[in-house]
C-alpha cells in the first residue's frame, strides 16, 4: 500500500521506511552516523513498534551489522594473506569490496521498495529469518 493522500499507510509503514533509508544513508552518505540512528531507533522501537516496522528495523540493523563485519574482516584477511605491496591484494580487495557493497545497497534498494509497498522483507543469505 503505497503511501499517498487518499490512502492511509499501514501500520508501521513509515517507521520502515525510514529504517531502511537509514540503513543506505550507512552504505552511501554517513556511513556510522546513520548506522547510530538505526541502532537507536532499533533499540527504542524493538519492542514496541507495528509488526512490519519491526521487522524492517530488524532486518536493516542486523544486516548493518553482519555487512560490516564481512567486508572488515574479509578485507583484512585479504591483506594479511596478500601484503600490503602485492598488487594483486589490492585487485582482490578493490573487486570484493565493490561487489559486495554494491549487493548490500542493491538489496537496500529493494527492501526500501518493499517498505513503500507496506510489505515485509528478509535480506537474502545474512538476513534475520521472518517470523
Amino acid at each position: 500500500m503505497p503511501l499517498s493522500a487518499d490512502k492511509p499507510a499501514a501500520d508501521g509503514q513509515t517507521l520502515a521506511i525510514l529504517a531502511e533509508a537509514l540503513y543506505l544513508a550507512n552504505l552511501l552518505v554517513a556511513p556510522g552516523i546513520a548506522f547510530g540512528v538505526l541502532w537507536w531507533l532499533w533499540r527504542k522501537n524493538k519492542d514496541s513498534a507495528a509488526p512490519l516496522a519491526r521487522q524492517h528495523l530488524k532486518q536493516t540493523t542486523f544486516v548493518s551489522l553482519y555487512g560490516g563485519i564481512l567486508i572488515v574482516a574479509l578485507t583484512a584477511i585479504f591483506l594479511a594473506v596478500g601484503g600490503l605491496h602485492w598488487e594483486w591484494t589490492w585487485v582482490v580487495v578493490i573487486l570484493y569490496f565493490t561487489c559486495f557493497h554494491s549487493t548490500l545497497v542493491m538489496f537496500g534498494m529493494f527492501g526500501l521498495a518493499k517498505a513503500m509497498a507496506g510489505q515485509v522483507w528478509r535480506f537474502p543469505l545474512i538476513g534475520p529469518s521472518l517470523k
